[in-house]
């Protein structure tokens, strides 16, 4: 890799609280809470040892805020780049995350691997499937490699876009993958990892 790259999950906001599904349109809008906020502000701290060139961030609001935090505090303009953008889950945008997991597995009897191969394979009305998520954070990552070198890049997104970055950057197949995320050792809401 030509860059240093840090990921940075949204602090914690009103959607997590909700456990309302919230990806691109925001049909309803998810700030960060003040523990959310909190978070950020403490990870200004580390953030501001490393020497960061460049924020990219989702235009979702959760992000924006907290990439404006980050950006004001070490002095870098954040840019908004589409595809950091949260699962797309079409028409079951703004529903419970508990009842999405439905679309996949009606009757909730799928193993872990078994959910997670259909979420690759089974596309929401109008949504994305994991394929597509994929692509678009494969795509993010050879961007930022064509057009930048020597650079240190804060990507600041959401839990499921940044495992798939971390997927890309570091070669997972599909079963780490469906451990990383059944162990739940996904980022966590305003935790700062370097890849």
């Amino acid at each position: 890799m030509r860059n240093q790259y840090y990921i940075l999950r949204h602090g914690k906001s009103l959607r997590n609280i909700q456990r309302i599904a919230s990806c691109w349109p925001e049909k309803i809008k998810h700030p960060l809470i003040p523990k959310g906020e909190r978070q950020i502000k403490k990870v200004v701290k580390e953030l501001k040892n490393k020497k960061i060139d460049l924020i990219f961030n989702s235009d979702l609001l959760r992000t924006k805020q907290t990439a404006e935090i980050v950006g004001n505090a070490i002095g870098v303009k954040p840019k908004i780049d589409k595809r950091l953008r949260e699962v797309n889950v079409g028409t079951l945008n703004g529903k419970l995350t508990d009842d999405i997991g439905k679309f996949w597995d009606k009757e909730g009897k799928l193993s872990p691997l078994e959910y997670y191969k259909k979420r690759f394979e089974k596309t929401p009305p109008k949504g994305e499937n994991y394929v597509h998520l994929e692509k678009r954070m494969k795509s993010f990552l050879k961007d930022m490699e064509k057009r930048y070198k020597n650079k240190n890049i804060l990507v600041v997104s959401h839990q499921r876009p940044l495992t798939f970055l971390e997927k890309a950057f570091y070669g997972y197949n599909f079963k780490k993958l469906v451990n990383i995320i059944v162990e739940k050792k996904e980022i966590k809401t305003g935790e700062v990892r370097k890849l």
